[in-house]
């Protein structure tokens, strides 16, 4: 038996998420069932992060155990065979016994993309949140200053979070406009359920110039959803790296172009 560590890719836009559900199909279900085919074996397969319905992911990454005497070549072709279009495997490699694919992870980073148009952007529909009004970045990432570090993150959470703590290490934050195109890019030790698109909802409010800056530490300071702005719609949040170890010597997440 041997522990395998995979890359993967998908567009989160048909699935009802990562984890297996059973009013849809999940990444993870359709995953798991292409590892067994290639496995002759029924095979189980974990990740890094259990993204939520219509979340995209250029680098998550997973772990499976399995028998069958493959090489990485031999894994990465025969899974991808049997994966539909929107999900592939993009490197795969042997690991220790040991490593788990979200608990051996340090650190998480997610982009969010938001397209400020008049006219409605439809090539972009799947992958960005759509605003008519323009966004100011600086007054957004003056108020993004007050989230770097360890928090209570409780005022973005979503009511249905699971985590048996709501501490967070907030490592990074960054504001990038790209004309029309602005990303928001975050780096943490883990994320609570909702707790990237909770954020951007806040930043959304304050670029939109609907509340200051401060208003971010308010939230922070105060704990209480309630008085936070709407949830970012799933379309703009794509999982682009996950970091572990060095001596694991795992593939760095390739750095995707944007799909428009």
């Amino acid at each position: 038996m041997a522990r395998i560590a995979v890359g993967v890719e998908y567009e989160g836009t048909d699935f009802v998420g990562w984890q297996s559900q059973r009013n849809g199909r999940s990444v993870a279900q359709v995953l798991s069932a292409a590892v067994s085919t290639v496995a002759a074996e029924t095979v189980e397969v974990y990740g890094a992060g259990r993204t939520d319905a219509g979340v995209h992911a250029t680098g998550q990454v997973a772990h499976f155990d399995a028998a069958a005497p493959r090489s990485p070549r031999q894994w990465l072709l025969g899974i991808n065979s049997n994966l539909p279009a929107d999900v592939a495997v993009t490197w795969v490699q042997p690991v220790p016994d040991d490593f788990d694919a979200r608990r051996s992870a340090l650190a998480r980073r997610y982009r969010y993309a938001i397209v400020c148009s008049v006219a409605k952007p439809v090539l972009t529909r799947r992958f960005a949140w759509w605003l008519r009004e323009p966004l100011d970045c600086a007054a957004m990432a003056e108020a993004s200053i007050a989230w770097i570090g360890e928090h209570d993150f409780s005022a973005f959470r979503a009511a249905n979070c699971q985590s048996s703590t709501p501490m967070r290490r907030i490592e990074a934050l960054a504001i990038t406009r790209f004309e029309q195109r602005v990303e928001i890019e975050v780096t943490a030790n883990a994320f609570l359920y909702h707790m990237v698109r909770n954020l951007v909802g806040v930043l959304a409010e304050i670029g939109r110039g609907r509340a200051a800056p401060q208003w971010a530490e308010e939230l922070l300071a105060g704990r209480d959803r309630s008085k936070a702005a709407p949830t970012a719609p799933s379309c703009g949040l794509t999982l682009v790296a996950v970091r572990y170890a060095a001596e694991l010597g795992l593939p760095a997440a390739a750095e995707r172009a944007p799909p428009f």
